[in-house]
């Protein structure tokens, strides 16, 4: 006696074998032809063909509705994607853009994609059957007792087919994982670019105040050799003391001390250039040696997304999240382990030898494994997915919250510099007067050299913070625009069906392997 089952599962498909088992899978449901009992045990065990374990849903971002630091003041709508370009610096361009072209961060985090993609398209692969091919061929000599050797040729050749059917979705588990992982792959690639192009503008706007303090001390090395002269000759017509010009001598050779080492720091960061953008260090001198050195001038803007919207524009977090998502699919993996799993299973064979006609055989049948006892192992393996599950959950929190804090942070950096700035440019505008003042009250002999040292050296100090001020400001910009994402936007994970852009010089490499 022969019954059906017909079970929900939108495949396309029909199997049968020999009064043993029919599966017809039509779109929209799945009916199964066996014994009695085969098609009550089978009743007892499908859970209707749907995966089990939860199904996954974005959490909520749970951050306050406005920034509580003030917001930066900008009239216009800001595009960050290109934000390296609305600083009117061409050589910054055109590093952040050689960076991008060739860096070993890219090219590694464009190998984890490859990665993932091939691991779901073998995970992909469990939808389907397997057939293995298999051929042999066997020359021997024996001899018998009293018989003269005789050489025989054996010859052999057969096929394999398994298919596990995916009855509680641990395949497609196993594939919501797996596409959820390249998902992340590729927000990580995408946070490798925000993060690289605003390392090199950081960089880029170190070096630019670096030379700007050098020329600052070279102008005071000047400035203090040609006092250090005006002293010694002084001291030697005996209208100065020996005191005066140890004074002078002094205050030249720390001036001198101060450049050397701003000289050096310029140096060190024009190599962190050389490494992030893989541009030579000639070419660089030739780059940066065409234009002024002043410090590049950020375009302003209005922050005016709430937190959540902003956070879900960080590749990083989305990365974060993704990962969350791979985390549950997989509790679903663990769950359905826990159940029987039924495959499909036949072949074929053929085989001849010299003194034997050929001969054919072949099986077809259900095989039907139900898990009874592992000591735990199971039980073991779902507790471990879960607890996953929760790690990937607190990770992703602790990346929301450091997400905000790091955009309250930039917000806050950017508004202190911008009133310190204001202050600082005051500062040093009237030390300086100051100085030129008490430098020509010294030249008439008014006031004494330690007085003219004292006023020199509050006009360094005013200007030295003032250009680092202004350096600080802008790197604080950068910051914002790396808080913010860079303009990374989320789109939609199926739309990554295709692999990110690459460089020709990547596209090289990869050729050559």
């Amino acid at each position: 006696m022969v019954f059906y089952l017909t079970l929900p599962c939108p495949t396309a498909l029909n199997i049968s074998t020999h009064n043993l088992l029919r599966i017809t899978v039509c779109e929209g449901s799945t009916q199964l032809r066996a014994p009695k009992p085969f098609v009550w045990l089978l009743a007892l065990l499908l859970p209707a063909c749907a995966a089990v374990g939860p199904d996954y849903h974005s959490p909520s971002v749970e951050a306050p509705a406005s920034w509580g630091e003030p917001l930066p003041h900008g009239e216009e709508e800001f595009e960050q994607v290109v934000w390296w370009k609305q600083f009117n610096d061409p050589v910054l361009v055109t590093l952040v853009d050689a960076a991008r072209a060739d860096s070993p961060t890219l090219a590694s985090a464009l190998a984890s994609i490859d990665r993932a993609r091939a691991n779901l398209t073998s995970v992909n692969s469990g939808f389907g059957p397997s057939l293995d091919a298999s051929a042999s061929r066997t020359r021997a000599r024996q001899q018998a007792m009293g018989t003269q050797l005789e050489t025989s040729t054996t010859r052999s050749a057969g096929f394999d087919a398994s298919w596990e059917l995916d009855l509680f979705g641990k395949v497609r588990r196993n594939a919501e994982a797996a596409q959820a992982r390249v998902d992340a792959r590729v927000d990580d690639w995408h946070d490798a670019h925000v993060s690289l192009s605003a390392e090199v503008a950081d960089t880029y706007v170190q070096y630019r105040g670096c030379t700007q303090l050098r020329k600052v001390y070279e102008q005071e090395a000047v400035s203090r050799t040609q006092t250090a002269d005006a002293t010694r000759a002084s001291v030697n017509a005996g209208i100065s003391s020996p005191a005066d010009n140890a004074l002078a001598r002094a205050s030249l050779a720390n001036t001198l001390s101060s450049l050397e080492g701003q000289r050096v720091q310029c140096e060190l960061l024009l190599i962190s250039l050389v490494e992030l953008t893989g541009v030579t260090e000639s070419r660089l001198h030739d780059l940066l040696a065409n234009e002024e050195g002043a410090l590049p001038q950020p375009a302003t803007f209005n922050v005016d997304s709430v937190p959540a919207q902003i956070l879900r524009q960080r590749p990083d977090i989305a990365a974060l999240e993704r990962e969350l998502a791979a985390t549950s699919a997989e509790i679903g993996v663990a769950k359905a382990d826990l159940y029987p799993s039924l495959s499909l299973n036949g072949s074929i064979s053929w085989s001849a030898s010299d003194s034997a006609s050929g001969a054919r055989t072949w099986s077809f049948g259900p095989s039907l494994s139900i898990p009874l006892f592992d000591t735990g192992k199971r039980l073991a393996v779902l507790d471990s997915a879960r607890a996953s599950y929760r790690g990937a959950m607190a990770e992703w929190q602790k990346g929301v919250r450091a997400g905000i804090k790091e955009v309250e942070n930039s917000l806050a950096n950017l508004h202190g510099a911008g009133q310190r700035t204001e202050h600082a440019t005051t500062a040093a505008q009237e030390y300086r007067s100051y100085f030129l003042s008490s430098e020509a009250s010294w030249k008439a002999g008014s006031i004494s050299l330690l007085t003219l040292e004292e006023a020199r050296r509050s006009a360094l100090s005013a200007e030295i913070q003032r250009i680092e001020l202004l350096r600080d400001q802008v790197q604080y910009w950068i910051a914002l625009y790396n808080a913010l994402g860079g303009g990374w936007v989320s789109t939609d994970y199926a739309a990554y069906t295709q692999r990110p852009p690459r460089s020709d010089a990547q596209a090289g490499k990869e050729s050559a392997l």
